[in-house]
């Protein structure tokens, strides 16, 4: 399969008809060997509009839901970003293409083994801190962070990430809350005041500790 012709078609085809315009996020999408970071089976799915699935119920986000999700970010060069439920880091290496300084937080032994075989091939040494640790408790150790994404769908988006937000900082996701179809949610700390506001309608799987476990029926 020639992955830079699939790259060049998804951009065309997917992107750029679809409000994906901040040069810096075409330019990373269209040089971005996304195929690294789906399991080698899925690569030939590595560029269809529709999310790859992962072992654990978990995606790659299909490339127009994390183009749009990075771009209503606003992430600037220079910044500081947090990556939560990273999965396999193509968000990470998406963030760290457009010049952002990334940390990346994932608990699956699975898909980090994906992530940090794809990163070397994708961006700089050092572009993405990668971290073993539960996303939803966040990464305060390196708090406060210009950008935080989450990769996938929360019902709500954990108050203690809220908090690791920096004065004028943006956190992105996907919200469930109130069924399908999901929407993308910008959350805003200005003034010691956090807001959300709704993006675009989009799907994405939800993520283990950030949606409710199913309640146990009789």
């Amino acid at each position: 399969m020639d992955f830079a012709e699939a790259r060049r078609l998804m951009v065309d085809g997917q992107l750029r008809p679809n409000r994906v315009e901040d040069p810096r996020i075409v330019s990373a999408m269209r040089e971005l060997p996304r195929e690294r970071f789906v399991p080698p089976a899925a690569a030939a799915r590595a560029y269809a509009d529709a999310d790859v699935p992962l072992p654990g119920g978990r995606a790659v986000l299909k490339p127009l839901v994390i183009a749009r999700l990075v771009q209503l970010a606003a992430v600037r060069r220079g910044e500081r970003a947090l990556v939560l439920a990273a999965g396999t880091g193509f968000g990470a290496a998406l963030l760290a293409a457009i010049g952002a300084e990334v940390t990346a937080v994932e608990s699956d032994p699975a898909l980090l083994a994906i992530m940090r075989a794809a990163l070397p091939a994708a961006v700089p040494a050092g572009a993405v801190t990668v971290v073993e640790a539960a996303p939803e408790a966040g990464h305060a150790a390196g708090a406060p962070y210009d950008a935080i994404l989450i990769e996938g769908g929360v019902a709500t988006v954990p108050q203690a990430v809220e908090q690791q937000l920096a004065e004028g900082g943006r956190l992105v996701a996907i919200g469930l809350e109130g069924g399908p179809p999901g929407r993308a949610l910008l959350v805003r700390r200005a003034g010691g005041t956090v807001t959300t506001t709704i993006g675009f309608d989009a799907h994405a799987p939800g993520l283990p500790g950030f949606v409710p476990r199913p309640a146990f029926a009789f």
